[in-house]
């Protein structure tokens, strides 16, 4: 058996359906389908049950290559996600058919023949499995163990023209198992991930066969564009029992018609493996960047081996040329640069999906929402994937933080009095963490998204732990920034502090909380410093989709019942079970809701205030005295519909959270800083320089002008200063008032524009009783002015396009609104729907949840096919529809 840690890359399911599985040498394939079931009807004979022939007509049948066992049945029809995604159905379930060991089995076809060597990949089995093939057992669940952990079996002498395959999986207890959980975000999967939930893979070699192939880029940047080494290394194995001289060739070509080629001779022992290094210096390289920043050029990396002329295996993969560093600055706080330059980190933690289905066109919306919003980053606590998210973010330019997770196994130290059931790590388990750490290194390296890899999450892992993984990455040679947790409670002398704050908040807190900054060891999660995950815990879907996963009775309790536990929150024992918090905020700050429309209007104001300011603050304070790095905000997504936590909901609609994000990460901005009453003018590219125009109106509640200004500043890249003091402008303020910042180019180009609505009094923190998750606030702001305004008549209307066909192709539409009273229109949110009058998902607004001044008209442009109305209607404004 040669089981060494592998990564394979499949190809695709047109492979597996031909006569034999596989081809040539060379080719590698994956298990295309699987047909599951549990021991509990088939029994454990996994020797009997690998035999070819076995019939499996009363197992279900599974049309796809990976799934856990959930995932699966889902797949097989067996359970419906609406089903169980609505009101509290999960919690019924039944989990006891997962309690026992379940069967995986397939069979195909291969053409062994002398000389032909046949190897089975695996990438991670929740949490370790048994396999068979023909009635030979490949390896135990003692080998086989760990959801991240992959190995390649030599199983040629085993196989024969007809194979059946078996994995035996055991079931997952996330307190003993290194597995896939999700601690508080959403309830246990019933099977608790639990199977073959990343591929299989076969492949097929000549005698000598080579490992992944791993790329190494060096660049002077951005001192010296000119020229980047390349360093191109696998492991060649000779599988013969006599020794074998080879030649390997290396190549490097890009889509722009560069080419570089190596060739190398090798001789090999018997059974002799050897590291193969090759070498060369690439002219004008095209270098990738960050999508905001520039493009993503990437280039294909091959070497192939051959053995008297013909060709015994090849290694592929595609990579781009950037430079990551991430440094730990004085104030110990981590920096993280690309090609030379500071990089400030915009993201999200992404979730995967809870049944840990991977869909690759979710996945590339969930990409294209963040970019549009302006993230440039996600954050993957433990929830590492499959080779095709990196692949999605190298080709869009989004950055990666990859890492393990908190709150079980993987953190199961002396030190971690968090946790419930401390079950300490074993012998096995540094050597799965060992299998699991060079698999996720040899599946992450080539990709230039990569921005570094968090070794904890919640606690560090100790010195044993931590010397296992720093050492499978320096010999993987990947280059990247190791971090030792995403917190600041310890770290292990190897790797040094991770520079990232984890101090909260996760609950609901005012806008101001984030511009409130000193003294920096009483203010937790303000704008300073790395938060490596933090929020107001917002995140409310709208009612479309809410209505989609909640009863009326759970409908009714969101705003009727606002102290109790709700199942689409957190578990039932975690903190962020209920809505308490942020439900007293929006009482207390906009009146107690009449109904359950008043009370969703009132929490997309509420969450976009929230997400507004974070983002705002973070990127104002980009350039302070002691600066903010970097925020991860607490979530991107979620794994099922929740009611928090989230910037754009489980079925991709974006909200009041998503929008005020997106003004807040705008490239270029003023943002309003509510303790201070400053304006910061902020600067996201590395290119956009000049001149440019501030304009700033206050009115109050009825439309009057209450202060005007305008200023020219010059701005400067990668850059964020204070520009304007409206302190005395707003200090004589009586009521509720509105506030206006328009940023324009030097040919009067719109930016950004940004509406506020000030309270006379700002919301009042009791810092020092701030706990890890929220800091209480005593005094709340009043806006309960707001709803007392008069009613606005706003028009809408659809500009018909220049290109009828290709708008209609793209699903371009622009809505122009016009109000045309003497007072604000407020907080006016638009919606595309379908015939049927569902929403157009995905769907990407240029801006949203707006707020116009009197006889102010706006253009908003939109992108959403099978568009037929928008719907549209305000705090202040009658709802309308109208078709497009």
């Amino acid at each position: 058996m040669r089981a060494h840690n592998l990564l394979g890359l499949s190809f695709g399911a047109e492979v597996a359906r031909a006569a034999s599985l596989l081809s040539k040498a060379g080719d590698l394939a994956f298990i295309p389908s699987w047909d599951i079931q549990s021991s509990a009807k088939v029994g454990n004979d996994l020797h009997a049950l690998s035999s070819v022939g076995v019939d499996t007509s009363s197992w279900h049948h599974i049309n796809s290559s990976r799934c856990t066992l959930m995932g699966c049945l889902i797949q097989a029809g067996v359970y419906h996600e609406d089903e169980l995604f609505y009101s509290d159905n999960i919690r019924k379930f039944d989990t006891s058919q997962f309690r026992v060991p379940w069967v995986y089995r397939q069979e195909f076809d291969l053409d062994p023949q002398p000389g032909r060597h046949y190897l089975l990949q695996t990438h991670g089995i929740t949490p370790k499995a048994d396999i068979y093939i023909n009635g030979k057992q490949v390896a135990n669940n003692v080998t086989q163990a760990g959801a991240y952990a992959g190995y390649e079996y030599d199983i040629t002498e085993a196989v024969e023209k007809k194979n059946a395959l078996v994995v035996g999986v055991y079931p997952t207890d996330y307190n003993y198992d290194l597995a896939l959980g999700f601690v508080d975000w959403n309830p246990s999967p019933p099977d608790n991930g639990t199977g073959v939930w990343r591929n299989i893979d076969v492949k097929q070699t000549g005698p000598v066969a080579l490992e992944p192939l791993r790329v190494m880029t060096e660049t002077n940047l951005p001192k010296d564009s000119t020229t980047a080494n390349v360093t191109l290394k696998t492991v060649a194995q000779n599988l013969e029992t006599h020794e074998v001289t080879v030649e390997l060739k290396g190549e490097v070509t890009s889509k722009c018609g560069q080419s570089y080629t190596w060739n190398q001779t090798v001789t090999l022992g018997a059974l002799e493996s050897k590291e193969v290094v090759l070498k060369k210096t690439l002219k004008n390289p095209r270098i990738w960047w960050p999508r905001k920043w520039g493009k993503q050029p990437m280039y294909t990396a091959k070497v192939s081996v051959s053995a008297n002329i013909e060709v015994s295996d090849e290694v592929h993969d595609k990579f781009g040329i950037r430079q990551i560093t991430g440094v730990v600055n004085s104030h110990d706080d981590i920096l993280f640069t690309v090609n030379g330059l500071p990089f400030q980190v915009i993201g999200g933690g992404y979730s995967a999906d809870m049944f840990l289905r991977w869909d690759e066109e979710k996945f590339i919306q969930q990409a294209q929402l963040t970019l549009d919003l302006g993230g440039n980053t996600i954050r993957l606590e433990g929830k590492n994937e499959h080779p095709e998210l990196y692949q999605i973010a190298d080709r869009m330019g989004l950055m990666v933080l990859a890492g393990w997770e908190c709150c079980d196994k993987w953190e199961a130290w002396t030190y971690n009095e968090d946790l419930v059931v401390n079950s300490p790590w074993t012998e096995k388990d540094y050597v799965i963490a060992n299998a699991s750490m060079k698999h996720e290194a040899l599946m992450q390296q080539n990709h230039p998204s990569m921005l570094g890899f968090l070794v904890g999450s919640d606690f560090w892992p100790n010195d044993r732990a931590t010397a296992i993984y720093a050492n499978a990455v320096k010999a993987s040679g990947w280059d990247i920034p190791l971090v030792a947790s995403a917190a600041k409670k310890g770290y292990p002398k190897l790797l040094g502090s991770s520079g990232m704050k984890m101090d909260g908040p996760y609950d609901w807190i005012p806008p101001n909380y984030w511009y409130d900054t000193e003294p920096y060891e009483e203010r937790l999660g303000a704008a300073f410093g790395f938060g490596s995950e933090l929020g107001a815990g917002v995140g409310t879907p709208e009612i479309s989709s809410l209505k989609k996963f909640l009863s009326k009775e759970d409908l009714d309790d969101l705003w009727t019942k606002p102290e109790k536990g709700l199942y689409h929150m957190s578990t039932n024992v975690s903190l962020f079970y209920d809505r308490k918090i942020y439900n007293e905020a929006l009482f207390e700050r906009w009146g107690e809701p009449e109904s359950l429309d008043d009370y969703l209007l009132k929490a997309q104001i509420m969450d976009y205030e929230a997400t507004r300011s974070q983002f705002e603050g973070v990127s104002a304070f980009w350039n302070k005295k002691r600066p903010a790095t970097g925020l991860i905000y607490w979530m991107l997504n979620n794994a099922w519909p929740s009611l928090h936590w989230n910037l754009f909901d489980y079925y991709l609609r974006p909200a009041g959270s998503y929008f005020g994000a997106k003004v807040g990460a705008r490239l270029e901005h003023v943002a309003y800083d509510y303790v201070k009453k400053h304006v910061y003018l902020i600067n996201h590219s590395i290119d956009k320089k000049g001149p440019r125009t501030i304009s700033v109106d206050v009115i109050n509640t009825s439309g009057k002008k209450l202060y005007k200004t305008k200023k020219t500043v010059d701005t400067e890249p990668n850059q964020s200063r204070k520009v304007l003091d409206l302190s005395t402008a707003l200090n004589s303020t009586s009521n509720v008032v509105f506030l206006r910042l328009n940023l324009e180019d030097n040919k009067n180009a719109t930016l950004s524009r940004n509406v506020y609505w000030l309270a006379k009094e700002l919301d009042v923190m009791e810092w020092d009783d701030s706990d890890w998750y929220f800091t209480p606030v005593t005094d709340y702001a009043d806006y309960t002015a707001l709803n007392k305004l008069e009613s606005a008549d706003v028009s809408v209307s659809i500009r018909a396009p220049k290109y009828p066909a290709a708008a209609m192709s793209k699903g371009e539409t622009t809505v122009i609104l016009e109000n045309k009273s003497a007072v604000p229109a407020f907080f006016v949110s638009l919606n595309l729907v379908d015939e049927a009058g569902k929403d157009v998902l995905p769907v990407f607004w240029s801006d949203n949840y707006v707020t116009l001044w009197p006889h102010e008209k706006l253009e908003l442009n939109v992108r959403g096919k099978g568009a037929a109305a928008v719907h549209v209607s305000g705090k202040n404004v009658e709802s309308a529809k109208v078709s497009i």
